[in-house]
């Protein structure tokens, strides 16, 4: 049987941006944006200064902090793992890692048919991804 995967991961180089991160602010969420004025980044914010919502849905935990997505555009999403990464550049103008001159930033891989099985989700429709192409090692 299949181990029931994350449904979050992080880089080590997300975990050292995050580890900075709460020295300078505390302890933090993150908030997988869907669009608008921060295109689709994973938002970093103190904790406490963002309302999770009704219909947020919390995916996990990376270093300690809770990692929430909007419900709606988890529906789109359920068939992926997303992995929080590090790039050169301005955060978000709300997110914590802006100003640090780097980001963080999603990339994400399509779950695999025994790995959404171990998760409870219906399979897609479609052939099987090619994992061995993905950004994401399989876990």
């Amino acid at each position: 049987m299949t181990e029931v995967p994350e449904r979050v991961r992080a880089t080590d180089a997300a975990l050292g941006l995050l580890e900075k991160i709460v020295a300078d602010h505390g302890p933090v969420l993150f908030h997988q944006s869907g669009g608008c004025c921060d295109g689709s980044s994973p938002m970093c914010y103190p904790e406490g200064d963002f309302l999770i919502g009704d219909g947020d849905v919390k995916l996990g935990e990376i270093g300690g902090a809770p990692v929430y997505i909007g419900g709606a555009q988890f529906a789109v999403w359920r068939h992926t793992q997303l992995l929080i990464d590090v790039v050169p550049g301005r955060g978000g103008m709300f997110s914590l890692d802006n100003g640090r001159e780097q980001r963080f930033l999603t990339r994400s891989r399509a779950f695999s048919a025994a790995e959404l099985a171990a998760l409870g989700e219906a399979p897609r429709e479609g052939p099987e991804p090619d994992l061995s192409v993905c950004a994401i090692p399989a876990t």
